[in-house]
């Protein structure tokens, strides 16, 4: 939509979440709530954005450092809503057109909805529209009152609602569209006459009222997208709907979720059709799994791309790590970041791997671990093996080249090379460069003093 500009309010604290984390940064399904509302807003075609920071303001601007179409706007003391939009005053000065006005705790809030309601007030000419619902529980919201024809006329807030008032179930979303013009020439106009000595936004319902001006009420069927989050317990609710919506999605573009209330996977993670994702996995950050992959139970996975026919096999957990097509990671396997495996590449059962790639076709089976190390393609790590990459002071590099054989209980010291084609014997400490087509041993001598035990006894 063209000439849509959107502010939205995080200045707040948010006491009842008992943190020492301003509450709009707390994290729903992966993003923090703040970015939510603000994303609906861009969906809905609004730019500029404005958002009103005040309680750790760096750290909310900080969300948006890449997004140069969001402003923010300081609100040094939190007076109330409507002084919250009178601080975004100055970012919206050059703006003439429809302004959203947003709650930056609302993360369920949807595109579609602020859609349909900047076309109904469009539609009506209306100098403002509120976004309301219908709820059988309204405490705690503030109450929206119509006339005879059904405009609304006023919104009167919980405390100062009378008995008759309160029992009305339609509610304020704090959600409203309403014209540039409109917003500028009446938002000096607010008073703090009210129970909490606060500027309430509300107040340009009844001004427009008073002024003859068209305000109305787009009542929104699903409930849930106003739901504002206060506290721990909503957050997990609200959560726990978002991460519903983005299991549905998922599902309907091809994904099998095998127990989808017990997947756990963010907004900004990307699957491809025919994966399946068994239950109790979570699948977060920027995570891209390609087409045909098997996710088993109880597998994490952050920050990674994993390409088609991938298998992640039970309990395994995967960080800042990219596998190509046909990898098998696990069970109980640990990826860490800078990990690359390419094509085939075999990772069992407890091995864990850190900055390394490791060429096609090659495998660690068991019980292993493999640090700053490149290794070639075809190469039989085996069981117990280990690059000792770390010295107390620095790292070192490990280089095995293709098609080299590491037997069981191998202690690579690095810095150190085998080179390709060669053979490390099980149980041997490589302290110096193994040169290619080669075999590498070193043992202790072994000694058997027959009868020995007996002597003992």
């Amino acid at each position: 939509m063209e000439n849509v500009a959107a502010v939205i309010l995080a200045a707040g604290k948010g006491t009842r979440m008992k943190s020492g984390l301003v509450k709009v940064l707390h994290p729903a399904a992966g993003r923090p709530m703040i970015a939510w509302p603000v994303a609906a807003a861009r969906a809905a075609g609004a730019a500029p954005v404005v958002v009103v920071v005040g309680h750790q303001a760096d750290a909310v601007r900080q969300v948006f450092h890449d997004f140069p179409d969001i402003r923010t706007a300081l609100q040094e003391e939190q007076l109330g809503t409507g002084h919250a939009v009178a601080c975004a005053r100055e970012q919206l000065a050059d703006f003439s057109g429809t302004v959203l006005i947003l709650c930056g705790d609302t993360p369920l809030l949807r595109a579609e909805t602020l859609r349909e309601l900047i076309a109904t007030h469009r539609h009506e000419g209306a100098a403002l529209t509120v976004l309301t619902a219908v709820v059988d529980n309204p405490y705690g919201y503030g109450r929206v009152i119509r006339d005879r024809a059904g405009r609304v006329t006023r919104i009167v807030e919980q405390k100062d609602a009378t008995p008759e008032e309160q029992a009305l179930c339609e509610i304020n979303s704090g959600i409203y569209c309403m014209e540039a013009g409109f917003l500028n020439a009446n938002i000096g106009a607010i008073s703090s006459d009210n129970a909490q000595k606060e500027f309430y936004l509300t107040d340009l319902v009844s001004i427009a009222a008073a002024k003859g001006l068209t305000c109305l009420g787009h009542r929104t069927a699903a409930a849930e997208e106003i739901m504002g989050v206060n506290d721990r317990a909503q957050l997990a609710e609200a959560s726990r709907i978002l991460r519903r919506r983005i299991n549905y999605d998922l599902m309907c573009a091809g994904v099998s979720l095998i127990d989808p209330e017990h997947s756990y996977i963010d907004g900004s993670v990307t699957i491809g059709p025919d994966t399946s994702v068994h239950p109790n996995c979570r699948i977060s950050g920027t995570t891209a799994i390609g087409s045909g992959c098997v996710i088993e139970s109880g597998v994490s996975i952050d920050d990674c791309s994993i390409g088609d026919g991938c298998h992640i096999k039970a309990g395994s957990v995967l960080e800042g790590s990219q596998l190509l097509a046909e990898v098998s990671v696990g069970p109980m396997a640990h990826l860490r970041p800078g990990t690359v495996l390419n094509d085939h590449v075999k990772i069992g059962n407890f091995v864990e791997t850190k900055k390394i790639s490791m060429g096609a076709g090659s495998k660690a089976s068991h019980l292993t671990y493999l640090g700053d190390a490149g290794i070639g393609s075809n190469v039989n790590i085996g069981c117990g093996t280990i690059t000792c990459n770390y010295d107390g002071v620095n790292k070192h590099r490990t280089v095995i080249g293709d098609d080299v054989f590491i037997g069981s209980d191998v202690q690579l010291v690095a810095p150190v090379e085998v080179g390709r084609n060669s053979l490390v014997a099980a149980g041997t400490t490589v302290t110096v460069d193994v040169p290619p087509d080669s075999l590498a041993i070193s043992r202790v001598p072994q000694v058997n003093k027959v009868g020995w035990r007996l002597k003992k006894k």
